[in-house]
């Protein structure tokens, strides 16, 4: 085994101390198993596209509900797509769950129940990319893969410290990383999350925990006194600040209107709130022709999304006729049946306007 430029001890021989650190010190999450015992694919599929931008902290609940009530892929496959919706509310990138829900079905009724094993193979599935096949690949079935999300990045720029700021650096990071994981067929999938462990409780962003590192001695970033400042990211533009219109319909039988949103776009397939399009010149909003003379409440809806921030105002309006309803996707609901179905964004109003 050839001596890395950046240390003095070999490839093997980090991989090993980080293994032993990681058998001490992993994680105890719903989705991992103990060791000596073999992994669900089922269970690390989920996890996995449910990890996708998203903390390990908020998932764990959401991936509890799901297993719960659908303990098999061919479980999940059977689900209405709109049960499978209103299960994700609350855990944001909507086509995550449009993506699990199809996957399911392919792998339910074309695949025999069966998970693909290697990163290729996985990659032709709906919702899983480079990062989430290599993941499956070496956690799920103990196949020799790159495993490089946002944690693992980290803990590359320290160790070599690499100066390029990301994301341009990506490339250079995933191929520092593939040092660590290339031909190693022992314990890929421990390797995998004793990186990202590694990233997310010692190896952290702000204030990194180098004593309790088990690279440190090795960790190039610690021993020039940069750790911290790494990874160097390029500037990006501030957030766009949108506006619409939200509203609160109700007819005679104490029903609300509710909207159900478009396949394709943001929030995809959510139930929602009729609302305008969300713009940033907030003077060229109009109210929709089937809502008749609505009241401003002057409550506003603040929420963030991944690339803009927004702005809803709240209007209540008195029923609308059920023929200006057709085509629209718009259907009047209770407000208890339909309250936990909705998205963030849509829940915050929801919870203003019943409060």
């Amino acid at each position: 085994m050839k001596r890395s430029k950046k240390s003095n001890k070999t490839i093997c021989e980090l991989r090993g101390q980080l293994l032993g650190w990681y058998d001490s010190h992993a994680r105890d999450i719903p989705w991992r198993v103990r060791k000596g015992q073999v992994p669900d694919p089922y269970h690390v599929w989920l996890s996995e596209i449910m990890c996708q931008q998203t903390t390990v902290q908020a998932v764990k609940p959401y991936y509890e509900k799901f297993l719960s009530r659908w303990p098999s892929v061919q479980t999940l496959a059977a689900a209405p797509q709109e049960d499978v919706m209103a299960a994700w509310a609350g855990l944001g990138y909507y086509a995550r769950a449009r993506n699990l829900h199809k996957c399911a079905q392919i792998v339910a009724n074309e695949r025999g129940g069966v998970f693909p094993s290697t990163q290729n193979e996985l990659k032709k599935l709906p919702g899983i990319g480079d990062y989430t096949g290599a993941a499956i690949a070496a956690i799920a079935f103990n196949q020799p893969a790159t495993v490089v999300d946002g944690n693992v990045e980290r803990v590359m720029a320290r160790f070599f410290a690499v100066q390029e700021p990301l994301p341009a650096v990506k490339p250079k990071l995933k191929a520092l990383a593939a040092r660590f994981y290339e031909d190693f067929t022992d314990r890929p999938g421990d390797l995998a999350q004793g990186f990202m462990d590694l990233g997310a409780g010692i190896c952290i962003p702000k204030t990194p925990r180098c004593n309790l590192c088990p690279l440190q001695a090795d960790c190039q970033g610690h021993v020039q006194g940069i750790a911290a400042k790494l990874p160097h990211k390029t500037k990006t533009k501030a957030r766009p600040q949108k506006y619409g219109y939200i509203y609160w319909i109700t007819n005679d039988q104490e029903q609300v209107l509710f909207h159900r949103r478009p396949e394709k776009g943001l929030l995809g397939g959510m139930l929602g709130l009729p609302t305008t399009d969300w713009r940033e010149d907030k003077n060229t909003l109009n109210h929709p022709e089937y809502i008749e003379t609505p009241k401003p409440l002057n409550i506003h809806v603040h929420h963030t999304f991944t690339h803009f921030d927004l702005e809803l105002s709240l209007y209540e309006s008195a029923q609308v006729a059920n023929t200006a309803l057709k085509g629209r996707e718009l259907g009047w609901r209770s407000p208890s049946e339909a309250g936990e179905k909705l998205p963030s964004v849509f829940k915050k109003a929801y919870k203003l306007l019943i409060s």
